[in-house]
């Protein structure tokens, strides 16, 4: 069965028209057409659009800069660039009105300009090119008048069609610059591409794993069997309502461990782009319970399922009552409760890593501080005070800490900090196990797609 995508065409009516026609041979398309020769109906199309297709495409730049100004798209945008065939026809139809050599120019790249021009021999002595930040039509039209009237131009090059008919009526000679359906076509197979890509990363398996803290614990201090079960009963409960608004499939692993499966397109929906768990502070204030929860994104199942383990690893090496998800590239979001979540490589659970650094005393918890603090900062060198704020220890256990980690070669004195006050210097030491440059991960970039 062929997948039906509904598309938001914006602009003026004779692009509209070639799109139109362009467009039936994408099958895969439902065009939805918004056309006016009024550049301002441009941001109100595309708020109409939204809500109804899963991609839009303006008629050009123009178009799209003026709603891009004014509206946050939540869907993927695309506009049909001018490439040098549009420019080659326009160019062609101005040279009878060549007498200097001069033209003027609204909206279009330089570059392409400047390309073309070299192609044709340079046939033209000098382009004069409209360089307002505002792009207002009236300010374009009185930018090529004055040209015109000035003797610097033969006439203008536009690629806004109101601008086009101001001149025209003026009397100044002007071509009217659009996309040739080669630069439709070319626009339409981004806009597809870019939509099934989206869909299959919506459509992509992300495991969870849920473990409730202290569960031994909490078993064994209970009264009763039946207060045993029946307090099963109800988390088990709580949770299948939390992954029913997932969409997902629960199961129970046993020893007060769950796991559900979900798809990426209705998490990240749901958590309002990685930034909340509602399961979280639920189970503490109506059941008193806190939980870890591990959330793993692959390329296949089994990829997702070993990093759903490794953030629930995270999470509990935190203390518990948070959830850490590891994504698809290995990089790790969370402590997905936190306001601003810290976002790191997942280097620190390298094997032989986590080997030396527990033999040397360094948790998993201890690593991760310290990873997202040089990520933040881009710093690896401090002072015991200050590895002692943020391990969240005292001086004095901080620097038996750093006494085990020099041994161990995770450390080095690299010199010490000169202080104005009377007191000993202090040394200063370098994380030598997260001196190499750290990859970011792209969801420093957004919350969610």
């Amino acid at each position: 069965m062929q997948i039906k995508i509904k598309i938001g065409v914006i602009g003026p009516v004779a692009i509209v028209e070639n799109i139109r026609e362009a467009i039936k041979s994408f099958p895969n398309f439902i065009p939805v057409f918004r056309a006016s020769d009024q550049i301002t109906d441009a941001p109100v199309f595309a708020r109409e659009l939204m809500d109804e297709v899963e991609v839009l495409l303006f008629s050009g730049y123009y178009p799209y800069k003026i709603a891009k100004e004014s509206v946050s798209f939540t869907v993927p945008v695309h506009y049909v660039p001018l490439t040098g065939t549009g420019l080659y026809r326009a160019l062609f139809r101005l040279y009878p009105y060549r007498k200097r050599g001069c033209f003027s120019i609204d909206t279009i790249a330089p570059q392409a300009v400047e390309k073309v021009l070299n192609e044709l021999g340079e046939p033209f002595a000098e382009m004069h090119y409209y360089s307002g930040g505002s792009y207002q039509v009236e300010e374009m039209i009185r930018f090529h008048r004055e040209a015109f009237e000035q003797g610097i131009s033969d006439g203008a090059l536009t690629g806004v069609k109101a601008v086009s008919d101001a001149l025209t009526s003026l009397g100044i000679p002007n071509e009217w610059v659009t996309p040739t359906i080669q630069d439709i076509t070319v626009s339409l197979e981004r806009a597809l591409l870019s939509t099934e890509k989206r869909r299959n990363k919506e459509s992509q398996i992300v495991f969870g794993l849920i473990q409730i803290d202290g569960y031994t614990q909490w078993v064994e201090r209970s009264s009763s069997e039946y207060d045993v079960q029946k307090r099963k009963l109800e988390i088990h409960r709580m949770f299948l309502d939390y992954v029913g608004c997932l969409d997902g499939y629960l199961t129970s692993l046993g020893g007060g461990e769950y796991q559900f499966v979900t798809t990426r397109g209705i998490f990240e929906r749901e958590t309002r782009g990685y930034k909340f768990i509602p399961l979280l502070t639920d189970a503490k204030s109506a059941l008193g319970v806190s939980l870890s929860i591990g959330v793993g994104f692959g390329k296949s199942a089994n990829e997702a399922g070993t990093h759903a383990r490794l953030a629930l690893r995270q999470s509990k090496e935190f203390g518990g009552d948070i959830c850490f998800i590891v994504l698809e590239d290995r990089s790790v979001i969370g402590p997905v409760e936190m306001a601003h979540p810290m976002v790191y490589g997942l280097s620190i659970t390298d094997k032989d890593l986590l080997q030396k650094a527990e033999k040397a005393g360094m948790t998993a918890a201890y690593m991760s501080k310290l990873m997202a603090q040089v990520t933040r900062l881009g710093k690896t060198e401090y002072t015991a005070q200050e590895l002692a704020s943020i391990l969240g220890v005292t001086v004095r256990s901080a620097h038996r800490i750093l006494l085990q980690w020099l041994d161990a070669g995770l450390v080095e004195i690299v010199g010490v900090e000169k202080i104005t006050s009377r007191g000993r210097p202090r040394q200063v030491y370098r994380l030598s196990f997260a001196a190499s440059p750290i990859n970011h991960s792209e969801h420093e970039r957004a919350s969610a797609e």
